[in-house]
């Protein structure tokens, strides 16, 4: 069965073909956790093409140029693979920790073409829906009630029920695939970038309300929002500052500094408790921040849903911005000239990083937040490290953990 949807002339229609089968189906597995043994010279064959996180952070999927596997962070270990001998996959999309995945084909050896989005259902070991389109996918988001697919200049979300079209977005040029989505079952929250540069479109989908954020003067280069879509978190391709903002009234409510020279970033990551950010760059250096968009001494993910919770119940369009910012909202620790500000230029007064970690400048990192004031970090050279930061002192973090999980090619 396919259906098609009305477009924007020069945007890319999308096709819904469900419970279709792969071209060539792949060997069943009893369950998602069960792992299918290699039969594959890693060293000589399998390219590592993307890397990215489950919804909680507690599980990461990596895409080859022979399949996909699926590693659990806690403590580290391989709990899933599936090992093709003509399928890489670009782009590999968890829901959280359950049997479906999104997939699209990549790299040079690949018989799943990157045009086409795959729904699979590894315990039913089938494609439950395929979605194609005129042009390649740059990225697919998922939650429970959502699939959302990215193309460079256009955003699809469908029902995950019925697979029906619900919005259609659209964007400035979005190579990246920028798409970031809220994940508490009662609330709904889309980011994306807006159609002018350096703009996001936040759209408030319970509340039937879109925001627009202009971020930066530069195009966007990453973006994240907080479980609940409250908080944004955005970097633009400068790669200097990052912005946090709230969602519902678009307010600026802290802004941090990676460092003076250009870079790019891979990767923003918000702690869940909403205390901390981690970002890493092409610099080699990951850098966490300390955050103030918080109320000091009480749990930050139930002020947050109480925040908004009036929103929902009012359809208020603001949100009292004192309550998401600590009252230590004035001295900069790590800038001993923050009594001048104002009057020296103002990067000297600008918040910096409060804990960082070096790595080799050799390849993209990503990284995101682990238990108990740690980090974790994977790398498209197959690597894996968790290290820890002083969280009343900062400074140099300690490298706890570290595994080659797949050998370079």
């Amino acid at each position: 069965m396919s259906s098609t949807t009305s477009t924007s002339p020069n945007i890319q229609q999308p096709m819904r073909i469900a419970s279709l089968e792969p071209p060539n189906p792949w060997p069943s597995s009893a369950s998602f956790g069960q792992p299918e043994p290699a039969d594959l010279d890693e060293s000589n064959e399998t390219e590592l093409l993307s890397v990215s996180w489950n919804q909680d952070y507690g599980c990461f999927a990596v895409g080859t140029s022979n399949g996909f596997r699926i590693y659990n962070c806690d403590t580290f270990k391989e709990t899933f693979r599936r090992d093709l001998k003509s399928g890489g996959f670009g782009i590999v999309e968890m829901l959280f920790r359950s049997n479906i995945l999104a997939l699209v084909g990549g790299g040079s050896n690949t018989q799943y073409p990157p045009n086409k989005v795959m729904i699979w259902d590894d315990h039913q070991s089938r494609c439950i829906g395929e979605f194609a389109y005129r042009s390649n996918v740059r990225g697919v988001k998922l939650r429970r009630d959502r699939i959302v697919i990215v193309l460079e200049h256009k955003i699809y979300v469908y029902d995950f029920t019925d697979l029906k079209l619900l919005h259609q977005i659209e964007t400035n040029s979005n190579p990246k695939g920028l798409c970031c989505l809220s994940h508490h079952s009662s609330t709904s929250v889309l980011a994306c970038p807006g159609l002018r540069r350096g703009e996001v479109r936040v759209e408030h989908f319970g509340l039937q309300m879109t925001k627009i954020i202009t971020a930066h003067d530069s195009q966007l280069s990453c973006m994240t929002l907080t479980l609940d879509g409250l908080l944004l978190a955005t970097a633009s391709t400068k790669g200097t500052l990052i912005r946090i903002f709230n969602t519902m009234d678009g307010t600026q409510l802290q802004e941090v500094r990676r460092g003076l020279d250009r870079a790019e970033i891979y990767s923003i990551a918000l702690s869940p408790n909403v205390q901390w950010l981690v970002v890493s760059s092409d610099k080699g250096t990951v850098h966490v921040f300390s955050l103030r968009v918080r109320v000091a001494g009480e749990d930050a993910s139930t002020q947050l849903a109480a925040a908004q919770a009036p929103a929902l119940v009012h359809q208020n369009s603001s949100t009292n911005v004192d309550a998401l910012i600590s009252p230590n909202t004035g001295a900069n620790t790590n800038s001993s000239l923050y009594f001048m500000r104002g009057v020296l230029p103002k990067y000297f007064s600008s918040e910096w990083s409060f804990a960082q970690f070096h790595l080799p400048e050799v390849t993209r990192y990503v990284a995101a937040f682990g238990a108990q004031n740690t980090v974790m970090i994977v790398g498209m050279d197959g690597s894996f490290c968790r290290c820890s930061f002083d969280p009343v002192n900062g400074g140099q973090m300690l490298q706890k953990e570290y595994v080659r999980f797949l050998k370079p090619t």
